[in-house]
């Protein structure tokens, strides 16, 4: 019985890709942010969403004890359920600032969404590409990020934050 090499080159290539695939299947492929907690964030500097001259950046969240950025859009639902409790941390705390990052929106729909709800923020930034996003590890929107004034990241919140996540905040920042 002859096998020719090509053949042979095939069942090799054929138990390779084999496994490839099986290595690909044991692999977790699920995104998770919690690597972020206790990392620093720099490179930060964000354009308010109505002037193009003001910014804010890295120094200036080191001014505060605690930052919460929280990223939203006018037409994000979660984050109009989310808004109440935004409110009540700005309005409730002083050892927290709140910065919003409008993620993807127009800033016409983005002013409406705060004048009809009331501002928490203490500053509210752009990013219409998603460009800082990235940096955050967003993926989705609304998500939150509690930094301390060392930049560090005490607390990422995916999704919209709810009374279980707003007492963990408040516990936090006491």
């Amino acid at each position: 019985m002859k096998i020719s090499i090509s053949k042979i080159i095939i069942f090799i290539f054929i138990i390779f890709s084999l496994f490839i695939f099986w290595q690909g299947l044991k692999k977790n492929n699920s995104y998770d942010t919690k690597s972020l907690i206790g990392s620093r964030i720099s490179n930060f500097e964000l354009i308010e969403i109505n002037n193009d001259d003001q910014y804010i950046s890295e120094k200036d969240l080191k001014k505060n004890k605690f930052t919460l950025i929280n990223f939203f859009a006018s037409w994000c639902s979660p984050c109009r359920a989310e808004h109440k409790y935004l409110l009540n941390l700005s309005g409730k705390n002083k050892k927290i600032k709140i910065i919003g990052i409008n993620f993807k929106d127009k800033k016409k729909n983005a002013n409406n969404f705060l004048k009809e709800l009331g501002n928490p923020y203490n500053f509210v930034g752009r990013d219409l590409k998603g460009r800082n996003s990235i940096l955050f590890g967003i993926y989705g929107i609304p998500e939150s990020i509690l930094v301390d004034n060392n930049l560090i990241i005490i607390k990422k919140i995916v999704g919209p934050i709810d009374e279980t996540q707003y007492d963990e905040i408040l516990q936090l920042i006491k």
